[in-house]
Order: structure tokens, then C-alpha cells, then sequence
């Protein structure tokens, strides 16, 4: 072998020790590098991006929702030598269009007029079932149903000199097909506003008897 190409063995030999000395060090530390995550059980926890995606804590606490009191009777407001005490003006009608209409008019009316309006309702509405009779035999079958639909619109502290302009208003105003009717309001126009349970209120009678 030539005296050139033993130096450049020995130049190459040179330069691989001096590439290993240089990529051993390296190595242990990436290899005591990797020891020290593995001994983490979640090493992300401590980068920059933790906590990204999560919205839980942006949003409010959820408050729990209450249960519905059931609806109690204010009291009656009695009637006086100037006033009127509570009023039921009761809108019913077929046309339930009309019935909605008109139950608004009495509304606005009365916030013109500076009556004021307790409460403004609808009750549940009537079915009627009309029945005809076969030319041949006794046998009777359903030939309409009528649906009534009824508003109430509360009133309370009527004053005695407007009351007659006011009920000469809403007559006059009165739509075809719809009637009204002005009462007292009572316990019962109350209680007819609430689904009755005839089961639950049997059960009652039976526990307190």
C-alpha cells in the first residue's frame, strides 16, 4: 500500500472517531432525555398548548332548575260606592281568529282608557258534538263538531262613570259570531282555569277520610 493512500485511511479513520465523539454525547442526552419523560405519566401537561379544546370552564355554573309553585288565588279586590271590584269580561266564540282578535281590542281599550287589566286568559276549549238522525232506522251519527273558544280578560278597579261608556264601546265593536258577558270574579272562575285530576282527588277524599 502507497504512503498516500495510508494517509488517507488514516485521515478518514481520523475524521469517524472525531463524527462518533461528537454524536456520542448527543446520544446519552437525548437517552437520559427520554428517561425523565418516561417517568412522567403526561408530559404534555407541562407544554404551552395544554387545556386547548376544553370549554367547560368558560361557560357559567349550571343552576338547578327550580319546581313550578302551583298558581295561588290573589284576593278578591271588593267593590266600593266609586268602583267596581274584579271583573270577568268573557269573550267566546267558533271562530277562534275573531275571538283572539277581539279579546286584544278589550286589552288595548283598556290601557287607553287607563282601566286596569289584571290578567288576560284563555280557558280550555268546549267541544260540542251535533248529531243527526238516519232516514231509516234510530241509529244517530256525529254531523259537525263545534268548538267553542273563550278569552277573559281580568279587569280590577273599574270606575262606576266609565263602566257604562266602556260596555256601550264593546258592544258597539262586537264582532258577528262572538258574545261577551260581564261577571264578578269568584273562587270558581279561578278553579275552572286548573286541569282537574278526578284520580288524585279521590285518592285525597280516601286519605283524609
Amino acid at each position: 500500500m502507497s504512503l498516500p493512500t495510508k494517509f488517507a485511511f488514516a485521515q478518514r479513520a481520523l475524521v469517524l472517531d472525531l463524527a462518533a465523539s461528537i454524536f456520542r454525547p448527543s446520544v446519552l442526552k437525548q437517552d437520559s432525555l427520554l428517561g425523565t419523560l418516561s417517568a412522567n405519566a403526561r408530559p404534555y401537561r407541562s407544554m404551552p398548548t395544554h387545556g386547548i379544546g376544553r370549554y367547560k370552564n368558560l361557560l357559567p355554573p349550571e343552576v338547578a332548575k327550580k319546581r313550578k309553585e302551583r298558581i295561588q288565588m290573589k284576593p278578591i279586590k271588593a267593590a266600593t260606592e266609586f268602583e267596581y271590584g274584579d271583573l270577568n269580561v268573557a269573550v267566546f266564540g267558533y271562530d277562534m281568529t275573531l275571538v283572539e282578535h277581539y279579546s286584544q281590542y278589550i286589552h288595548n281599550l283598556c290601557n287607553r282608557l287607563k282601566i286596569k287589566v289584571g290578567e288576560s286568559y284563555a280557558l280550555p276549549t268546549k267541544s260540542t258534538e251535533i248529531f243527526s238522525m238516519q232516514d231509516i232506522g234510530a241509529k244517530m251519527s256525529v254531523d259537525a263538531v263545534l268548538k267553542t273558544h273563550r278569552r277573559v280578560v281580568q279587569l280590577s278597579g273599574l270606575n262606576a262613570t266609565v263602566c257604562p261608556v266602556f260596555i256601550e264601546v264593546l258592544l258597539k265593536n262586537l264582532p258577528e259570531g262572538v258574545d261577551l258577558t260581564i261577571s264578578e270574579h269568584t273562587e270558581e272562575d279561578f278553579s275552572s282555569r286548573m286541569k282537574t285530576r278526578p284520580e288524585l282527588e279521590e285518592l285525597m277524599a280516601k286519605m283524609n277520610s
